[in-house]
């Protein structure tokens, strides 16, 4: 019976000695450490869209508020912000393949939350058009413009042509690859409309007299834009969230904003 009992004693110590071992699950190896350890963050980013991210023909650098941003967060980690360009269409698998985050005026949507995390959302920036000035009071409402004899032009491969595709179908629409001159083809009368973002159209009327953004305050359709990370990589989600928090609260996202719009 003894011997009994001291085995029965010696099992249960060693189930409680070995518990820890099942009890505590290895932490999954997050990108954030990696980035700590290699001291570069890898940003995707297209370089076509203005005020987020833009490079000119001939230039070395991008410019724009998610190119200060993708520095700033670099900095944060005691890292160098490397950039890789992309395309609209080729941004999703570039960015699985190549990049730690994607930066560059990323509209939040359904489709790209199935295959990445989203930050929490830096931007409400809804959908408006831009005409040429003397067009705006004709081109008020979707309605308004989605007409046979309307031609509307667009960036394949992003947000913009999707939403041509899905509510501007009885338009003419044409496809212009290079978002970066796309604004002439409107400014020239070679096409009439281009729909983007609120912010975007607002700075497009800054820089190409006779274009006018059409009330990008109240825009056609509401939008929200964030940042891409990695699915599932919920420390990197929660350490670029809080980054992003503190430099909204400092005001350094504001200066960076503001910097750009000039």
């Amino acid at each position: 019976m003894a011997g009994i009992k001291a085995a029965v004693l010696c099992g249960v110590v060693g189930s409680i000695v070995s518990l820890p071992a099942f009890a505590v699950a290895a932490e999954p190896v997050s990108r954030l450490d990696e980035i700590l350890q290699r001291k570069v963050l890898n940003v995707c980013t297209t370089g076509d869209y203005r005020p987020f991210s833009y490079r000119p023909d001939g230039a070395n650098d991008f410019v724009g508020i998610d190119i200060d941003l993708g520095r700033s967060l670099a900095k944060s980690l005691d890292a160098e912000a490397v950039f890789t360009q992309t395309k609209w269409s080729d941004l999703m698998v570039d960015f699985k393949a190549k990049c730690d985050v994607a930066m560059s005026g990323i509209s939040v949507t359904l489709p790209r939350q199935r295959e990445a995390f989203f930050s929490e959302m830096y931007l409400v920036n809804g959908k408006a058009p831009i005409v040429r000035c003397d067009d705006v009071v004709k081109y008020q409402t979707t309605e308004s413009i989605n007409q046979p004899a309307t031609r509307v032009v667009v960036n394949p491969g992003g947000t913009n042509e999707k939403f041509a595709r899905a509510n501007l179908a009885n338009a003419q629409i044409q496809l212009f690859p290079d978002n970066r001159v796309i604004w002439q083809e409107i400014a020239e009368n070679r096409a009439d409309v281009m729909v983007a973002e609120s912010v975007e159209v607002k700075l497009q009327e800054k820089l190409h007299p006779g274009l006018c953004a059409v009330n990008p305050d109240q825009p056609l359709q509401y939008g929200e834009m964030g940042f891409l990370l990695p699915r599932g990589d919920v420390a990197f989600k929660a350490y670029v969230d809080q980054w992003l928090h503190l430099a909204k609260a400092t005001g350094e996202f504001d200066r960076i904003f503001e910097t750009n719009m000039k």
